[in-house]
């Protein structure tokens, strides 16, 4: 974990084995140097006490699933609910309330964005196989590239835009590195996982999307989880990289 610092560290519960959605809180923990306890995969008896929780045993907010947080006694579910709270505490949201609120705003629909990318291999139900539902992904991942990840490229591309963005500083909001970037950095950095080709083709329009994906990742701490072994590879999570998908 980062160097510990004089605060107990807070304690990340998600499934061990994939990054999925828990990557988005990592991204934030890592780059703030805060101490954390990734409590399902590192800890003995982590899943028993991850499911305890879900299972309202000693907590009066079981979570729906994975991940949450707890912090002493608060613990709060939910990817933009968890960087929402996260981010002040983590220098990583402005500080104005209506800056704050249009970070979240910008989180929530990176969450959308999320889950469109993982119904595209999981369109008919997530409890079959995608072998069952070959020919529905098809479809979705057709409407997915062409439509929907322009989409919202584009839009955060605008976003950026109206914030003032450069290729040297590109940020969501304000002038400098919020949780809204670095979720951003990660999403981009699974579908180019999932979809290498389409996303070659993407990308070389949207120059500050490109940049942000660029310079986040080169950031002296992200760069050095990367490289680490806390830093899980894409395997069958959130972003999956099937050929048949990726036209």
């Amino acid at each position: 974990m980062p160097a510990a610092k004089s605060r107990k560290p807070y304690e990340l519960f998600y499934w061990p084995g994939i990054p999925g959605r828990g990557e988005y809180v990592r991204l934030a923990l890592e780059e703030a140097g805060a101490p954390y306890v990734d409590v399902a995969r590192e800890r003995e008896g982590g899943m028993d006490e991850m499911m305890a929780l879900m299972e309202a045993e000693g907590t009066k907010h079981p979570a729906f699933a994975p991940p949450f947080l707890r912090d002493g006694r608060v613990v709060v579910g939910q990817v933009a609910a968890i960087l929402f709270y996260l981010g002040p505490r983590l220098r990583l949201a402005p500080k104005s309330e209506v800056a704050a609120l249009w970070t979240h705003q910008i989180e929530l629909t990176i969450t959308d964005f999320v889950a469109e990318a993982h119904d595209v291999h999981h369109p008919v139900g997530v409890g079959l196989y995608y072998e069952d539902q070959k020919k529905e992904a098809a479809r979705r991942a057709e409407e997915f590239r062409g439509q929907r990840i322009p989409k919202f490229l584009d839009w955060f591309e605008l976003v950026m835009e109206a914030n003032g963005a450069t290729k040297e500083k590109p940020h969501l909001v304000g002038r400098s590195l919020t949780y809204a970037d670095l979720s951003l950095f990660h999403t981009v950095d699974g579908l180019k996982h999932a979809f290498p080709k389409a996303m070659g083709r993407l990308m070389k329009n949207r120059p500050l999307v490109s940049s942000l994906h660029s310079k986040v990742g080169k950031r002296p701490k992200i760069a050095a989880y990367m490289k680490s072994e806390r830093r899980q590879p894409f395997g069958d999570g959130i972003f999956r990289h099937y050929p048949e998908l990726d036209e």
